[in-house]
């Protein structure tokens, strides 16, 4: 889950806390949101809210800023410095961008103002995200034929890219769905994209590929302060790009697969419940549950490696595990209102109440599910073991753990943490080696 990438307060905050497209005056919007960045990374809380809009106030006060703050240093690192903001349109939308440096990571500092001069958008991302908006295009992979096939939503396109081996086909085809926050397709984080290295690998082993920019990442301002669900940020949009993909030439429909990974493998078994005619489920780093719980334990986990006092990583704590709670008991039928951890009471509830593994065991499709035997995120103990109790014993199902790798199935430091995320590396050649050898090895579905 790209929360374990960057963190939930990252992706979340910056899919929340997008305003509406109005017009605005740059040079005070661009006065009042540096100096709001300034006050908020020299710890003066109380001062980053001057010229806050009341929306963004009433969800940002000094107390959560403070929070927010020290997660985000957390997952990326002591900070380093703070650029100046410019100008820049992100999904149609015009607005200011600051570079953040920290030991571990970039990030991007986005403002938005209202007609009034108000911040009404203060949010932060992986500044990958913003870049990619300027950024040269990617050479092209060898050995592969790739083309635009954008995948329809209710709001509009998703951009995607379908990745074809050379040759005629017809080919086998999978479709890569993306961990949780906003991720573009190759699931860009900091310099690695692992969604690219599968479609170069699976493409030299002939099997053709479909990965697309998340809904989230495209049209996060439109779906800001939404009751939406996991299903309108990940099974809806997977469901329509898997429909498409079976019906391009040179695709064998009768041999379309989806691999998920993270949050998108958490979903996958819903994904196949919905659509018998995929011809199989490849789950990487797939967790037995998503919730507030998991950011509690990531939390932990990462404050006892920085050895945080423990009244300090209780006080960090505290809010996410009262959302927790208050998840825990909430009544779907009436959800509370607010937001809970910069996500609506429905997203939260919308995984509460799913089970992938009990969904699974369901399907009759055959399933591939790969662990990282060094993944601090989806760990072998907590999430894997799950899914080896229940198909320990199935002829349909597959697992395989690979000592050493972390979440993004690249090599991992000892301990794991964070600062693995963000050193350049590829996807391993053995994952790439043995998706491919077990798509080739399943039949077509009828």
């Amino acid at each position: 889950m790209f929360k374990r990438a960057m963190g939930l307060t990252v992706a979340m905050l910056g899919m929340a806390l997008t305003a509406p497209a109005v017009a605005q005056s740059a040079a005070v919007c661009r006065t009042h949101g540096q100096a709001a960045l300034e006050a908020w990374t020299q710890g003066r809380y109380d001062q980053v809210g001057k010229h806050f809009a009341p929306g963004i106030a009433a969800k940002l006060t000094p107390e959560m800023l403070r929070q927010v703050w020290g997660q985000v240093q957390t997952q990326a690192g002591s900070f380093k410095s703070l650029g100046a903001l410019a100008p820049q349109s992100l999904g149609g939308q015009e607005v200011l961008v600051a570079r953040m440096e920290f030991s571990r990571a970039a990030l991007a500092a986005v403002i938005h103002c209202d007609a009034q001069d108000r911040i009404d958008g203060f949010r932060v991302v992986p500044a990958t995200l913003v870049e990619k908006a300027t950024a040269a295009p990617e050479p092209a992979i060898p050995g592969a034929v790739s083309k635009a096939l954008p995948v329809p939503t209710p709001l509009g396109a998703l951009p995607g890219t379908l990745t074809l081996p050379e040759g005629s086909g017809p080919f086998p085809a999978v479709l890569l769905v993306a961990g949780s926050g906003p991720h573009d397709e190759d699931e860009t984080v900091g310099p690695n994209k692992p969604f690219r290295d599968l479609a170069a690998g699976l493409a030299k082993a002939g099997i053709a590929t479909l990965r697309y920019d998340k809904r989230t990442y495209v049209y996060g301002a439109q779906m800001a302060g939404k009751s939406i669900t996991v299903d309108d940020e990940v099974t809806d949009d997977a469901l329509a790009a898997a429909r498409l993909l079976a019906r391009q030439p040179g695709i064998d429909p009768h041999r379309v697969f989806v691999l998920g990974h993270s949050l998108g493998a958490l979903m996958a078994p819903r994904i196949g419940q919905r659509d018998p005619h995929l011809a199989g489920l490849i789950l990487l780093g797939a967790p037995a549950s998503f919730g507030l719980d998991t950011l509690v334990r990531q939390m932990r986990y990462i404050g006892h490696l920085k050895d945080t006092p423990t009244a300090e990583l209780d006080k960090e704590l505290a809010p996410v595990i009262d959302a927790r709670n208050a998840i825990a008991h909430a009544n779907p039928a009436k959800p509370p209102e607010g937001s809970f951890l910069h996500a609506p009471a429905s997203y939260w509830l919308s995984l509460r109440d799913y089970n992938a593994v009990t969904v699974a065991k369901s399907l009759h499709m055959p399933m591939l599910v790969l662990q990282g035997g060094s993944d601090y995120q989806v760990t072998p103990k907590g999430d894997f073991v799950h899914w080896q109790t229940a198909f320990a014993h199935s002829k349909r199902v597959q697992l395989k753990e690979y000592p050493g790798l972390s979440h993004l199935f690249m090599p991992a430091g000892q301990p794991p943490s964070p600062a693995d995320l963000y050193k350049p590396g590829h996807v391993d050649a053995r994952v790439i080696g043995d998706v491919a050898r077990w798509i080739k090895a399943q039949p077509a579905h009828s």
